[in-house]
């Protein structure tokens, strides 16, 4: 840590040249002599507004005493002089270099001793707080997070105004002294729980966090695996992130990033969704059953499929249906796994494709696919039939990673089930199970399969049915 000297000029200097205000375009330095003082500003453009840097300037030009340049005058100037909300002496020239970066501005005035004064008047770039495109809902609020952390943090304290409501501020990386923030509601969520996961984020050793929150998540949860189940819970919205503070879990917010992290986090969680609680009970608590049954059905449904149509002597005849009379040209292994991978190149297409015809491109490009591959005889109808069903089921909840592991899931069981037959079924399961048993999460007490093991009846009873509020 450097500290300021009492030599104005030293200090400039040495400013100067770890800011490179003469290679770089966008750092201002703004120098000004006021009654015979010199006066230095430091600041980044786009980070600052003109109408409110003119006017603090307009203020300093006002002022006849810029200090005695002894000890504390920086201090003294600031509780005196300074007209703004937020205001703070530095004393070492790594935080204020922090600071201008970061998007504050800094005075030096040859009055002002061993320090400096950090004027926080910062404007960031945003986009407005629409509502997310992968967490939409029928019913209820509009906004989401954006990438501005301070911005989520209201729309938090807009919705939450308890004294307990707690927003600790931290810094990770070595090089993007990215703006990290746990928030929690004191005295609801688990204080033991919570130093632990504030300690965790301050160990973290790492040059910058380019990912926003995905790679805060990653330095959370160093051990890498081949495990392909989603490790924590993000969200977009503001409202599913207050409940979550409000049930007593924690918060991540991660500047840059549109999401925020819950944690702990189980299995369970992924399979609810916002509408629930935006419905009565009874239609939330239909809505989330369908929704399981759906997605835990997707999972299996192509491997049942498969063990049936290979070995039609065991289906019963009410069942008989389910075996195709026509199996194509390529043998139906092949055609479920090439289906499965042509509906995520449709995706990755749609994804990449202008918004305007994103949605037209997908359903005619799968429906020509579709067409095409039955009519040359690569595919059966069959097939095409049940895999729309599983792509349908996909998109029943919102967690991107949850529904590819399902998937990972599925292809092990097909190619498992080609191997082995009914025993491929059966281990095809066991592999899922092991998977989600074994996956590590910042969970403290908590496992994943929380509240199934340990098994807590009334939490359980919580997942599957909506409750009133108050109960």
């Amino acid at each position: 840590m450097r500290s300021f000297s009492f030599d104005f000029n030293e200090n400039v200097q040495a400013i100067d040249s770890i800011l490179k205000v003469d290679e770089n375009f966008d750092i201002i330095k703004r120098e000004l002599e006021i009654n015979s003082t010199k006066v230095v500003m430091y600041y980044i453009d786009g980070f600052v507004t003109s109408a409110i840097m003119q006017k603090l300037m307009m203020h300093l030009t006002t002022i006849k005493d810029f200090g005695d340049g002894k000890e504390g005058a920086a201090t003294e100037f600031a509780k005196k002089s300074v007209p703004s909300v937020e205001v703070d002496p530095v004393f070492d020239i790594d935080t204020l270099i922090t600071m201008v970066l970061s998007g504050c501005s800094a005075i030096l005035a040859e009055g002002f001793g061993n320090g400096a004064i950090i004027v926080d008047a910062r404007s960031y770039p945003a986009r407005t707080t629409e509502e997310p495109g992968n967490d939409r809902v029928m019913r209820g609020a509009r906004d989401g997070f954006v990438e501005t952390l301070i911005f989520n943090t209201a729309m938090i304290r807009r919705r939450i105004r308890d004294p307990n409501l707690t927003v600790k501020y931290l810094c990770v990386g070595e090089k993007s002294k990215t703006d990290v923030s746990v928030v929690y509601l004191d005295k609801k969520a688990d204080p033991v729980y919570v130093n632990k996961l504030i300690d965790k984020i301050k160990n973290i050793k790492t040059d910058a966090l380019p990912m926003g929150h995905q790679s805060l998540i990653e330095c959370l949860i160093k051990k890498n695996s081949f495990n392909p189940f989603p490790r924590v819970r993000c969200t977009e919205r503001p409202d599913c992130a207050c409940a979550s503070i409000l049930e007593g879990n924690v918060i991540i917010l991660c500047d840059t990033s549109p999401e925020a992290i819950i944690l702990p986090t189980s299995i369970f969680d992924f399979l609810q969704d916002t509408d629930d609680y935006y419905f009565t009970p009874i239609t939330g608590t239909y809505l989330r059953l369908v929704r399981q049954l759906v997605f835990w059905g997707a999972v299996v449904l192509t491997p049942v499929w498969y063990f049936l149509a290979t070995n039609p002597h065991i289906v019963p005849e009410w069942l008989y249906f389910v075996v195709p009379e026509d199996t194509g040209a390529v043998p139906i292994l092949i055609q479920l796994l090439l289906v499965e991978f042509v509906v995520d190149g449709l995706k990755l297409a749609s994804l990449n494709t202008p918004s305007v015809m994103s949605n037209s491109f997908g359903v005619i490009g799968g429906l020509l696919l579709g067409d095409f591959a039955v009519q040359v005889g690569w595919l059966s109808a069959d097939v095409i039939f049940y895999m729309a069903i599983v792509s349908m089921a996909s998109f029943t909840q919102s967690n991107y990673e949850l529904g590819y592991a399902m998937k990972f899931v599925r292809i092990i069981t097909l190619c498992l089930v080609a191997l082995l037959g009914g025993w491929g079924l059966l281990l095809g399961a066991l592999i899922g199970i092991l998977l989600i048993v074994t996956t590590k999460t910042v969970n403290g007490k908590r496992s994943y399969l929380y509240p199934l093991f340990p098994f807590n009846p009334v939490a359980m009873s919580r997942l599957v049915f909506r409750r009133h509020k108050h109960e």
